[in-house]
C-alpha cells in the first residue's frame, strides 16, 4: 500500500500550521488542530519517517546579509547525459542555492544569490567554466511577489 493513502486531514492541519511557521511549538499546533501535544509529536515523527517532512528551514532575507541580487539561470548542456556530472559541480558553488532538472529550453534551471554585480559577473563565469555546460540564459530578479508554501486548507 502506497505510504501517502496513511495520512489524514489531522496531519495535513500539522503540515500546514509547520509550513506558515516551522517554529510553532507543537502545544499550539496541538490546541489548533484539538489533539494532544505528544499526537502532534507522533504524527510528525511519523511523516518524517515517511519522507514526507524532509526538515525545518529558515525563510532568509539575504539582501540583509548582503547579497542584493537575486538571478535565475538558464543552463544548455552539451549534452544531458552530463547531467549529474554538472549538477555536482554546480553543488560545489556556494552561491548556487537551487537547481532543478527540467523540460523545454534548458536542460537546468538554478537560482543563484550575489552580493553585487561584480560578484554576479565572477559567479557565471565560474558556472559557464563547468564542463559539460554549453551556454547559459541569466535572469535577474526584480521582484518577489509571491513565496508560498501550498495551502491544504482555507484559511
Amino acid at each position: 500500500m502506497d505510504k501517502i493513502l496513511d495520512i489524514d486531514n489531522v496531519d495535513l492541519k500539522i503540515i500546514s500550521l509547520l509550513n506558515d511557521d516551522a517554529k510553532t511549538p507543537y502545544t499550539e499546533i496541538a490546541k489548533k488542530v484539538f489533539v494532544s501535544s505528544g499526537t502532534v509529536h507522533v504524527r510528525m515523527r511519523k511523516l518524517e519517517d515517511m519522507g514526507i517532512v524532509k526538515s525545518a528551514t529558515l525563510n532568509i532575507d539575504f539582501s540583509k546579509l548582503g547579497y542584493d541580487i537575486s538571478a535565475f539561470l538558464g543552463i544548455y548542456l552539451e549534452k544531458s547525459s552530463l547531467y549529474d556530472n554538472v549538477i555536482e559541480k554546480l553543488k560545489q558553488i556556494t552561491e548556487v542555492i537551487n537547481a532543478y532538472y527540467t523540460t523545454g529550453n534548458y536542460s537546468i534551471f538554478a537560482k543563484i544569490i550575489c552580493k553585487d554585480t561584480n560578484h554576479l559577473r565572477t559567479v557565471l563565469d565560474n558556472i559557464q567554466r563547468v564542463e559539460g555546460i554549453d551556454r547559459t540564459e541569466t535572469l535577474i530578479v526584480l521582484e518577489e511577489s509571491i513565496n508560498r508554501p501550498i495551502q491544504f486548507f482555507d484559511k
